[in-house]
């Protein structure tokens, strides 16, 4: 013991018999919380941390701080989304009044109403049509512009009509259509065409004045007032041509030459600008009637016919001698004026081309952004292999493009569902009836003069019952490439 006490810090005390053998370990420390440890239990079930506090887990913070950030979205989302969609089905199965239960009657006018019926057809071929054209033509243009130097800048002229919007693009195309060559850009480039190849040289309103030796020959044609004879230049005057509606390439009218055993003579507009021609002569400054048809008859049948060149001469065979001179009513009929595109027949066609000229920019810039993603040792080894350019178009291209392009297709087709710019402001009244589709009806039958809004809601929600399945197609889709 004097010892040990001596001994003072060189004193070991007795160890346990029991652990003598084991070394000494120092205890472990508690974790003080980190990634896959949880807190250590209070004793008694005490809640950790500070007393009086309970302790809040992380994803219930964020909950209730996105509800607090979602709120304003969620509140303006069902004022203008949830609730007109519930209100459009409810006033659907109202009257026109609003008071009464019309039941399905509503929508019972949708296929028994020939206007409704007419623009669900019309939206019919909207759908089929137009995302096709468009789609089509904007991978033509994304295959094509990565052959060409300037694709850079072909790709922005074709883009551009997408800067612009609906209200003006159906402003322009409203001008291009116009009947008038002089303002339609579609009909003067083909009254153009049309008169290159075939001649166009009517005189509408053209007529003989009493002194003429001419009179009406019944059907709006003109005859001699007495037969004619070989050898004797015939003069055929006639007035009610304004000069600048002549063919441009009217020259001066001259005398005919007599030619023995031949029947001669000269059609001319008999008026003077400025006034001081003589009637029944041929004045210097008057124009012949270039492309004027001149029939022989005889006993009623035509035996010979010609027409008068640019200098308004014409020249029969002997077999016109003794007969009378007719100018047919085919000489006086309106030049061809052009295609009427906005007419019953084409304006739908129409309209759907100016969409086109819109969107097809929007479906190369898509189409494009895809194409470049393409492997191209693909496309060189089927190349390499033997291999066309259509054959790696159509077996290569195509089918790697198809996500692509159903997306540009499916998006296309929602959005002419609901066209209505364009047809309110190219058609004009006379082909409204022909070119309705549904969002136009449903303007029409909600704020028109006898507005119904009870089949307009019912209209409304017939538009979103056919976008609902398109919509989903869509939506399955981006889940499946996001699941890639």
């Amino acid at each position: 013991m004097t010892t040990a006490a001596a001994g003072g810090a060189d004193e070991v005390p007795p160890a346990d018999t029991h652990s003598s053998a084991r070394p000494s370990v120092p205890a472990p420390r508690k974790p003080s919380g980190g990634r896959g440890t949880g807190p250590a239990p209070a004793p008694d079930g005490a809640p950790s941390g500070s007393p009086g506090r309970r302790f809040r887990g992380v994803t219930g913070t964020r909950r209730v701080v996105a509800a607090l950030f979602l709120a304003p979205a969620l509140v303006l989302l069902g004022a203008l989304v949830v609730y007109p969609i519930g209100y459009s089905v409810y006033r659907s199965f109202l009257d026109q009044a609003g008071t009464g239960f019309a039941g399905l009657d509503n929508y019972k006018a949708l296929f028994t109403d020939e206007t409704i019926r007419t623009a669900i057809k019309n939206n019919a071929i909207w759908v089929v049509f137009a995302p096709t054209v468009a789609t089509a033509l904007g991978l033509i243009f994304a295959v094509l512009t990565e052959r060409i130097r300037w694709g850079t800048a072909f790709k922005l002229v074709v883009f551009m009509p997408m800067a612009i919007s609906m209200l003006a693009a159906g402003i322009i195309f409203r001008l291009v259509y116009d009947q008038a060559p002089e303002r339609g850009v579609a009909n003067a480039v083909w009254v153009g065409v049309h008169d290159t190849f075939a001649e166009s040289a009517g005189y509408p309103n053209a007529h003989p004045l009493p002194v003429h030796p001419l009179k009406p020959g019944g059907g709006g044609s003109f005859v001699t007032k007495a037969p004619v004879r070989a050898g004797e230049p015939v003069h055929l005057p006639l007035v009610g041509v304004a000069p600048a509606k002549m063919p441009s390439d009217a020259k001066p009218a001259r005398a005919a030459k007599a030619e023995p055993g031949k029947v001669t003579g000269t059609a001319w507009l008999d008026f003077t600008k400025g006034g001081g021609g003589r009637p029944n002569v041929i004045d210097a400054k008057e124009l012949g009637l270039r492309g004027i048809e001149v029939q022989a008859v005889k006993d009623g049948a035509v035996v010979a016919s010609a027409k008068a060149g640019a200098d308004g001469v014409f020249t029969l065979p002997a077999s016109a001698d003794g007969a009378e001179l007719r100018l047919p009513a085919s000489n006086f009929r309106e030049p061809y004026n052009g295609v009427e595109w906005l007419g019953p027949t084409l304006v739908t066609p129409a309209i759907i081309g100016s969409y086109v000229w819109m969107w097809a920019g929007f479906a190369m810039v898509l189409i494009a952004a895809g194409l470049a993603g393409l492997p191209r040792e693909l496309l060189e080894a089927a190349r390499v292999d033997g291999a066309n350019e259509w054959q790696v178009f159509r077996r290569i291209t195509v089918p790697m493009l198809a996500p692509v392009l159903s997306v540009v297709l499916v998006t296309l087709m929602i959005n002419v569902l609901k066209v209505f710019d364009l047809v309110f402001i190219i058609a004009p009244g006379s082909s409204v009836a022909d070119a309705n589709v549904l969002a136009l009806q449903l303007y029409r039958s909600s704020f028109g003069t006898d507005a119904d809004l009870g089949i307009g809601s019912a209209i409304a929600v017939l538009l979103l019952l056919l976008v609902l399945p398109v919509m989903y197609v869509n939506i399955r889709r981006i889940r499946k490439e996001g699941r890639r």
